[in-house]
């Protein structure tokens, strides 16, 4: 049975600023001006943001449960200070698609670039732990709206290969953005725990090239309603994205806790291990520009099993060197696995369907990345500590391979092409 998503009912129509013409074209903006290098560095720009609020103040966490020592239950408190925009994300990002969808991608993003600098920035001089946490909240509404924008931009401006190939090159930033971040974060925290908070002011420098070089796409007179979502094609793909997260997320967050467990208490041993899992990542989400002919049936069994072999070898590793093989594995298989689900989820949307469909899966996302610490622990303290933990992960991971191969269509399009 073919999936709804290749029926005319769903597929883009003329009018789609992002499929007219041939099927690896870009969008015109009004003036004549075609979608390049300049609107796809800022989007990727754009989306790299959202890494900010998972990894800047990670280094700073420490000192900053020092700061607050006097308030009660500030041990609880102070990570939520670092976890509480994913899961706003999650939650809203959705909402945004809607916004998105119903009234403007480019005033939105310019919006929550402006507020989010201003949250972000907020705890320089916010002296409440709870007002700070509240700001943080502000930072992942603004997140959210943030990269549901840039990414159904990118969907709108280009199709075809060039659309896989730059969804591929999102997660592919992301993921170097993260390791630059973390670093960052570390270093700006030797002159205190606010310090590094003053990164969050980088997205005013995005607003005035943002507000000259994108631009609204244009996709014929608005509807008075919007058409609805085809939910039964999107569900699936969301599901996987929500357990997919959590594989994601599970050595982000639990890699310097196994080499702890090992011994390393070198920060620059840890660094190193986590770097070279980055560059793991950003290779498989490299790869995916070259792989995007292939099927989501195909290329989500492979995702999911690298990533079970990955965290197996890390479940098993006896020292340093094997933990570090492990966790490239796993970030080979992550890095694949993000842009084959955002493109199979968003690739056949409308245009009037993209910004809800992109947000819903950007929430389920989030929701899974945000989950994923409490589930590694509930592993752990089930099979007997963090590695054990892992290695039930590894099997989830390995399930999952299995569980795409039955429930993905076999009539599924390849990834490149769109609509």
């Amino acid at each position: 049975m073919s999936s709804p998503l290749e029926s005319p009912s769903i597929s883009g129509r003329a009018s789609d600023s992002a499929s007219v013409g041939s099927p690896d074209s870009a969008a015109r903006a009004p003036d004549g001006r075609e979608a390049g290098p300049a609107q796809l560095a800022l989007l990727l720009a754009g989306s790299c943001l959202a890494v900010l609020g998972a990894v800047l103040i990670a280094p700073v966490l420490p000192k900053m449960e020092d700061h607050f020592a006097g308030i009660a239950g500030a041990d609880v408190l102070v990570p939520i200070v670092l976890t509480v925009p994913a899961l706003i994300i999650g939650l809203t990002a959705p909402f945004a698609g809607v916004v998105i969808d119903a009234l403007d991608r480019k005033r939105l993003l310019l919006a929550a670039l402006v507020v989010y600098a201003i949250a972000g920035t907020a705890p320089l001089y916010l002296d409440s732990l709870g007002a700070i946490i509240a700001s943080r909240a502000v930072v992942g509404l603004c997140e959210a709206a943030i990269m549901t924008c840039c990414t159904t931009l990118i969907a709108d401006y280009w199709s075809g290969p060039r659309r896989s190939r730059y969804l591929g090159l999102q997660t592919l930033a992301a993921t170097l953005a993260a390791t630059v971040f973390l670093a960052l974060g570390g270093a700006l925290g030797a002159a205190g725990w606010r310090t590094p908070f003053w990164v969050y002011a980088v997205a005013l420098l995005l607003v005035v090239p943002m507000a000259k070089l994108l631009w609204q796409p244009a996709a014929g007179p608005k509807p008075k309603k919007l058409p609805s979502l085809p939910w039964r094609e999107l569900l699936v793909p969301c599901l996987i994205t929500l357990v997919g997260g959590v594989v994601f997320y599970a050595l982000i967050v639990q890699l310097s806790f196994v080499l702890d467990d090992l011994g390393v208490t070198s920060s620059a041993a840890i660094g190193g291990v986590s770097a070279a899992m980055s560059l793991a990542t950003a290779a498989g989400s490299a790869s995916f520009a070259r792989l995007s002919r292939q099927r989501p049936r195909t290329l989500l069994p492979i995702a999911f099993g690298l990533a079970a072999v990955g965290l197996a070898v890390v479940f098993a590793a006896p020292n340093v060197p094997v933990v570090t093989v492990g966790a490239m594995i796993t970030g080979a298989g992550t890095g694949l696995l993000l842009p084959v689900l955002l493109t199979w989820a968003t690739n056949r949307l409308r245009f009037e369907q993209r910004g809800r469909g992109t947000g819903l899966w950007t929430g389920f996302l989030f929701v899974g990345e945000f989950a994923s610490p409490l589930l590694v622990a509930g592993f752990g303290a089930a099979a007997g500590g963090l590695q054990p933990g892992l290695g039930v992960l590894a099997a989830v991971s390995a399930v999952l391979a299995v569980i795409a191969l039955l429930v993905v269509p076999r009539t599924a399009a390849p990834l490149n092409v769109t609509s």
